[in-house]
């Protein structure tokens, strides 16, 4: 019982604190401004983190790269806690797994994104944040809206979108065991 609390505890921590890195790294990738509240929280957070890895490995492409490979470390951190506690398991078994929950980081946090444009949408629209909100999910959305324009003044896209990063989601959760020989 103890052992699921930790668990729980400490995926919930790494969850969260990963998701503050992706955001970061998102939208660096979509060159978008949040407001600058939750801008400063964000770097506030992330920055004892993100600043050593930096020396190692800058930002090039247009892309902050310290923010995938922290995000990547706490991935690694949370498996090998949860490791640690559970059972003695190889460490490319952990790699791996890391991986895996960072992939799953990534999904939830995209579908995360997909809900508050949802909400935004049904409850205030103009919003401050609902503009930020938007610009983070039109690279999932354009391809879909070009597919299946909106009916009835109605925008399935967003619905599409959860559902095919729910299956991506599940498809990961299928193919987790198989590539760890579980």
């Amino acid at each position: 019982m103890l052992h699921g609390i930790f668990t729980f505890v400490i995926d919930t921590v790494a969850g969260l604190f990963a998701g503050f890195l992706l955001l970061r790294f998102w939208m660096q990738a979509q060159r978008v401004r949040p407001p600058a509240g939750l801008a400063q929280s964000i770097f506030q957070i992330t920055d004892w983190l993100i600043h050593p890895i930096r020396r190692f490995i800058p930002g090039f492409g247009g892309y902050d790269w310290a923010s995938l490979v922290a995000t990547f470390l706490v991935a690694l951190l949370s498996m090998l806690v949860d490791f640690w506690l559970l059972s003695p398991v190889s460490f490319p078994v952990v790699l791996l797994l890391a991986v895996f929950k960072m992939l799953q980081w990534i999904l939830y946090g995209f579908m995360a994104l997909l809900v508050l444009e949802a909400v935004f949408s049904w409850v205030n629209p103009h919003a401050p944040f609902a503009p930020f909100i938007r610009v983070l999910n039109e690279p999932l959305l354009s391809p879909l809206r070009r597919l299946i324009p909106p009916l009835g003044g109605i925008d399935f896209s967003p619905m599409v979108a959860l559902i095919a990063l729910q299956v991506l989601n599940r498809l990961l959760s299928e193919l987790l065991p198989a590539a760890i020989g579980f």
